[in-house]
């Protein structure tokens, strides 16, 4: 098992920790040696003061045609969130792009969306398409496909550029999901991520890709909360550390652990 150093990214609404990243926005060194090649996922704490913009991730075909990149498929894991928390989780009804443009232009785009109460120990996934955003007052686990693009449709007045026209291209209402607790185990095309609670020891094995192969499908392993130890290693809350399949986990403490395996597909 290992742990590598992480990459503080500033934010206008906040701030990143790259956890696991060989993305060029975000490239690290350590990480990207030990493997040897790209790693499929991204995985990154995110710490909001402030609201993020109302945006949408395009899909894999979108993401290439646009952008030569992978899509956006990801979830969130909410870690801690101030009473009252909300998130942008999709549209509220369809729309047609004509609708979209003219509420955008109107600055009534809120009429379109879909706020949805969040706490901590929630489980949002967000497929590529998905129209969100979250307000401060939260800190988040993201694990998502290995991609840094996001097409803004409202950024709460910050200067920064708008992509409208993209953002509609890529919205797909159909894919939202109910928000839920911490499902324990969840699978997507893109990951397979299964929570671990350590009371004293706990003993398994580091999987490889179900069905797939992968360039780099080693496990990843975030201390959700608690600390212990794992294969005689000191570990505390809000580290991540990577294993290679087939390794043996020995966890002493009093953890909560989540295991985050990628699932597909390939990287570019």
């Amino acid at each position: 098992m290992n742990k590598f150093s992480p990459i503080e990214i500033k934010k206008v609404w906040g701030k990143e920790t790259w956890l696991s990243s060989t993305h060029p926005n975000g490239f690290q060194k350590d990480f990207a040696s030990f493997l040897g090649g790209e790693y499929p996922l991204l995985v990154k704490i995110i710490e909001a003061e402030d609201s993020l913009a109302v945006q949408v991730h395009p899909d894999d075909e979108k993401a290439e045609l646009y952008e030569h990149s992978l899509g956006g498929t990801k979830c969130w894991y909410v870690l801690e969130a101030k009473p009252n928390s909300k998130i942008v989780y999709g549209l509220n009804g369809v729309y047609t792009p004509s609708e979209l443009r003219h509420s955008v232009e109107s600055k009534k785009l809120e009429d379109c969306l879909r706020y949805v109460d969040v706490k901590a120990g929630d489980f949002i996934f967000l497929p590529s398409g998905t129209v969100h955003s979250f307000a401060g007052g939260m800190k988040l686990l993201e694990i998502r496909e290995s991609s840094d693009v996001a097409y803004r449709l409202f950024d709460f007045e910050r200067g920064r550029d708008c992509y409208v026209e993209r953002a509609i291209s890529c919205i797909k209402s159909d894919r939202v999901r109910n928000v839920t607790k911490a499902p324990g185990a969840f699978s997507c095309p893109y990951f397979t991520i299964e929570d671990i609670g350590v009371e004293g020891e706990y003993s398994g094995v580091f999987d490889k890709a179900p069905g797939k192969k992968l360039p780099c499908d080693h496990n990843l392993i975030y201390v959700v909360e608690g600390s212990g130890t794992m294969n005689g290693i000191k570990v505390n809350e809000g580290e991540l550390y990577v294993a290679t399949p087939g390794e043996t986990l020995e966890a002493i403490g009093d953890m909560h652990l989540l295991k985050i395996i990628p699932t597909g597909p390939k990287h570019r």
